[in-house]
């Protein structure tokens, strides 16, 4: 039987760990490394695995970390991980089922309306607008993370018998 700790914890002790490695200095011919917001692979994985009160809890501590670790505002990612948990699980009945390329497009869509609102915010906040190329630089390296979330939602999607 799969557990929570298989399926929450691990990956996002995973996606914490790769988010500090992505954020190291590190030049390859001129370019830095991206920084994609690898935690919108789970808040898009998780409901569509199985709706918990543990996934959305552990998204709270993953945004509040990427707040505190990026300098952004106390709240914005937990928000936008949030708002992007909610969507998906509002529509898990839609998802479920669903080939891949119909689950990449549901995550395009969400991963573009979590960085919309995390510009909105930035924008109303800072009263200036952020670089739209630095912010396609964060979005297209984050949709490039799909198959992540595709190889969880084969991977934990019914290994539990007790719902299925």
């Amino acid at each position: 039987m799969v557990g929570p700790t298989q399926w929450i914890v691990y990956p996002a002790l995973v996606v914490l760990a790769a988010t500090l490695l992505l954020a190291t200095p590190i030049e390859l011919f001129g370019l830095k490394l991206p920084e994609p917001v690898l935690p919108l692979v789970l808040a898009f994985a998780w409901p569509l695995i199985r709706p918990s009160m543990a996934a959305p809890a552990a998204l709270l501590v993953v945004g509040l970390f990427l707040d505190l670790f990026w300098g952004g505002p106390v709240g914005l990612w937990p928000l936008c991980l949030l708002g992007v948990y909610g969507a998906v699980l509002a529509s898990r009945n839609l998802l479920a089922g669903q080939e891949t390329r119909v689950l990449f497009g549901w995550y395009a869509l969400a991963t573009l309306g979590a960085f919309l609102m995390a510009y909105l915010i930035v924008t109303v906040r800072a009263g200036n607008a952020p670089s739209l190329l630095a912010l396609l630089g964060q979005v297209l390296p984050t949709l490039l993370a799909f198959p992540a979330a595709a190889w969880l939602i084969e991977r934990f999607d019914d290994t539990d018998v007790r719902f299925r």
